[in-house]
This record gives C-alpha cells, structure tokens and sequence, in this order.
C-alpha cells in the first residue's frame, strides 16, 4: 500500500500520513467504527457533506426495525445484517463508495465484519476501517442528548457503564483501523477532513454564489 505525507497548514503545520488509493478500482467502504458517544455520526455527516459520498449509518437500519422487533431478537438481528450486507453489495456494484457508522455491541453476529469485507471486494472494491476514540469523561458527557433520543440511541450512562464492564462492546473484533480519530477536543469537521485527506476522497465541488 503506497503511502507519502502531506502537510496541511491550519495555523501550525501538520504533517499526516496520505494512503494512495485508486478510486478507479471499486467501491470503497468507508467504515467508522467506536463506541456509544464517540461522535461517528457527526463526524460521518460532515464527511459526507464535505464530499458528496453518500451515508448509510446503522441507525437508518435500527431506526426501521425497532418498532416492530425488540433489539437484539433472532428477527432484529437477521434483519439488520441483511438490510446492512444488501446495501453494501448493491452500493459495490454501482457507487464508488459510501460512508458507514457502526457501534461494536455483542447481538452483532462474530462473522459480520467477514462478510461485509466479502460483500465488498469481488467487484475490486475495499473496505477504509477508521476508529474513532473519545476521552471516556467527554464521551459520558454527551451519553444523553436530544439527537441521540431521536435516533433511540443509548443514552443511559448507567446502562452504558454495566454494559462496558460485561464486555458488551468487545464483539465483533475488527480488523486494525486504516485511521484513529480521537474526538475529544478534535471538532467533527476536521476529523472528517483527516479521512477526506488520509484517503486521498474527492471533495464537493465549490459552487459560487449567484451575483
């Protein structure tokens, strides 16, 4: 994989790591991974907004079953795995990439990760693993808010603390990120620069306004 750096001037220079990537070659997967109140969606919002690569994050899914199936039953989980992996074969064969948030939690089945990697790559496509990590005070500070109460999101720190200690979000394992993002004091809109620039994406044309 080729990677060079790249120096990005915002104040004071920083330097980061560019991976050389062939859009040419098929879809690529964008997939954010990390835990309840890292701040994926936000960031993954941005990233789409920053360049025009179309979102599909998990609550669209989870959003779409819940009224009709409790979270974690055998038809919830059957359901969610299929609308996700559907998505992701139909999204290989006809866009060069989309953008996908995904909390790590144990009614995931172990094997899901393997099969979307499997879903993505017969057309040449490829499957960009980005971590984003938060300080465990900050990431309890936004446990509750109003956005996640409108996407049925965990906002219960209690809940979310019984939940880490029984080890609830260490499956499934993932592969090691492509890119780290830490969100603490990091805005959402320059870690969606960091991917835009890590991965070498294409940003929304500028457009002028009307004189």
């Amino acid at each position: 994989m080729a990677r060079r750096q790249i120096r990005q001037n915002s104040g004071a220079a920083r330097v980061y790591l560019r991976e050389e990537i062939d859009w040419r070659s098929g879809m690529k997967l964008i997939f954010l991974y990390g835990l309840p109140g890292t701040g994926k969606l936000t960031i993954a919002r941005e990233l789409s907004e920053l360049t025009d690569v179309k979102l599909f994050h998990n609550h669209l899914t989870v959003d779409l079953l819940l009224p009709v199936f409790e979270f974690g039953s055998a038809p919830f989980v059957e359901l969610r795995e299929r609308i996700w992996l559907s998505v992701f074969e139909e999204a290989a064969a006809a866009l060069p990439a989309i953008i996908f948030t995904f909390n790590p939690e144990n009614s995931v089945r172990r094997d899901f990760i393997q099969k979307t990697i499997e879903v993505v790559t017969p057309e040449g496509g490829e499957v960009l693993f980005v971590e984003v990590v938060c300080d465990p005070a900050e990431m309890e500070r936004r446990m509750d808010t109003p956005e996640r109460r409108n996407h049925k999101k965990l906002v219960s720190l209690e809940l979310f603390r019984k939940l880490q200690t029984d080890g609830v979000f260490e499956s499934p394992k993932l592969p090691p990120p492509r890119l780290t993002l830490d969100s603490s004091h990091t805005s959402p809109l320059e870690n969606a620069q960091k991917i835009a620039a890590r991965f070498s994406l294409p940003l929304r044309a500028k457009t002028n306004a009307a004189s």
